[in-house]
């Protein structure tokens, strides 16, 4: 199991905190081979990183969805090895949407509390591209109101310093609603075929436990024939070996 650690400067509290676990929570994951170990450095002292952050992240996610450390470590092997911060918080947006839509009014203020940045206009313009959140009403002091939708705002968040426009960003989410849609339309009919015709607890039961597996696959399969396209653009150098 290997992660990028990307610059690791946070002591096993400062990560707990960031975290919003404890510090026994963490060393509990180290010790189930759950959260790679931190890199030691002077006098001893381990350093976490931003994929020690994101990762833990993903465990805390996992279990909140009701999964036992058991399926937990089964998930985590699965993944592809050296993922990122960003490819472990892709994860966790994923394990997120498996719960119903946890979607919340909230004001500006608390906005920019859960996103742990500032925003600017254009960002909130770039969050309502990608789905992520819409203007409510104002609330009766004359302030702003969102829709948030909070398992995909840290995403969002994390994807704001990409560069690409508004529309660029709305592009590509209706490709991807597009192809997700036709998937899932098609993995449905799939699985009606697999129960008996009218027996819709057969169905729920065959769903809650595909549906993980089948966003995993769908996920994993993306991220490596994107990997691929990336490859062939033109000056992009080729992996060692290729012809």
């Amino acid at each position: 199991m290997t992660i990028e650690t990307e610059d690791p400067a946070l002591t096993v509290d400062e990560l707990a905190a960031r975290a919003g676990v404890t510090v026994r929570t963490v060393r509990f994951y180290g010790t189930k081979g759950l959260l790679p170990p931190p890199v030691i450095g002077p006098r001893r002292v381990g350093h976490y990183g931003a994929g020690h952050l994101a990762r833990l992240a993903l465990i805390e996610e996992l279990r909140g969805q009701g999964l036992t450390l058991a399926a937990i470590e089964r998930y985590l092997d699965r993944l592809p090895p050296g993922l990122d911060a960003r490819d472990l918080a892709v994860h966790r947006a994923v394990v997120a949407s498996w719960a119903p839509d946890a979607v919340e009014t909230v004001e500006r203020e608390e906005l920019r509390r859960r996103a742990g940045r500032a925003l600017s206009e254009e960002d909130v313009d770039r969050l309502a591209a990608m789905g992520v959140l819409e203007a409510g009403a104002a609330d009766p002091a004359g302030g702003e109101t969102y829709r948030v939708d909070a398992g995909l705002l840290r995403l969002g968040v994390r994807l704001l310093d990409v560069p690409l426009s508004p529309e660029a960003i709305r592009a590509a989410r209706n490709v991807l609603l597009d192809h997700a849609r036709a998937a899932a339309h098609e993995l449905s009919r799939l699985l009606r075929e697999e129960v008996p015709e009218g027996d819709a607890r057969a169905v729920r039961s065959l769903s809650a436990h595909m549906q993980p597996l089948v966003v995993q696959a769908l996920l994993t399969a993306f991220q490596r024939s994107l990997t691929q396209e990336l490859r062939e653009w033109p000056g992009e150098p080729r992996a060692s070996g290729s012809p």
